[in-house]
């Protein structure tokens, strides 16, 4: 059968990136409390292509794709890239994978449990200068203005905020450890399920622990890079502000 993708092209042009993007497909990934846990990714795959060649071979990606669906873990991801290099001959290899992160947590007093869900992925590339990855983690999270709280005589504006933490790959770690100091160092935890007393309690807790933009990017940072465990790491929160029209936004990046 004629290879139409393997025949010869003439304009002279090598291209970047050529490969599948928006691909969904049922993943599993490690948990560590239940060791593993299936959920559904989102997949963009690329390679480059030699200026001789007309096309590649997309169905390839997602042979790949499909073969290591069910070990997808941060080291079997840049395994999945190597791959994808080797089968289509490329000098390079890129994805990004990514994926609701699902964690059942217990409201603070009633201990009533409810699922949370939180944005992960995997970004790498594959080449003859080595393997490169980095993992991104997004986590809910509620904190209290110290401004307002200090200029106002009853209460203070609170909102939510997403904290995304983005670790180059390094010694094996949990996602949910990161979830863990990133929600310690905001005003409050999120929660999906909460009784009048959990409510009472979160709202007492995250006034008496009011946090600019600035001190929860700072406060991660910290306990990110006493970890040890990163050689570069960045961290940016945007809060959805409750009384302004623009989102708070802070960003530090750690470069080893």
């Amino acid at each position: 059968m004629l290879d139409v993708q393997n025949q010869t092209d003439t304009r002279d042009i090598p291209l970047d990136k050529v490969g599948v993007k928006g691909l969904e497909y049922p993943i599993r990934v490690l948990d560590k409390r239940n060791k593993a846990q299936h959920t559904t990714a989102t997949v963009d795959l690329f390679a480059n292509l030699p200026k001789h060649f007309k096309g590649t071979h997309m169905s390839r990606f997602i042979e790949i794709v499909h073969h290591y669906r069910n070990n997808l873990t941060m080291p079997m991801f840049l395994n999945m890239l190597a791959d994808i290099r080797a089968d289509l001959d490329a000098e390079a290899s890129f994805g990004e994978v990514h994926f609701p992160y699902f964690l059942e947590k217990t409201a603070p007093v009633s201990a009533l449990p409810g699922m949370m869900s939180y944005r992960c992925g995997y970004q790498g590339e594959v080449s003859s200068r080595g393997r490169r990855c980095t993992v991104s983690i997004a986590v809910p999270v509620t904190t209290v203005c110290p401004c307002s709280k200090a200029i106002s005589e009853r209460g203070a504006h609170n909102q939510r905020g997403i904290v995304k933490v983005i670790l180059e790959l390094g010694p094996f770690f949990w996602i949910e450890d990161i979830i863990d100091l990133v929600e310690r160092a905001a005003s409050s935890p999120v929660y999906s399920l909460l009784k009048r007393e959990d409510e009472k309690f979160i709202t007492e807790h995250a006034y008496d622990n009011p946090k600019f933009v600035e001190d929860v990017v700072r406060d991660v940072y910290i306990s990110v890079r006493d970890a040890k465990k990163f050689p570069r790491f960045s961290v940016e929160v945007e809060n959805f502000e409750s009384i302004h029209n623009h989102s708070a936004f802070a960003y530090a990046e750690y470069r080893g």
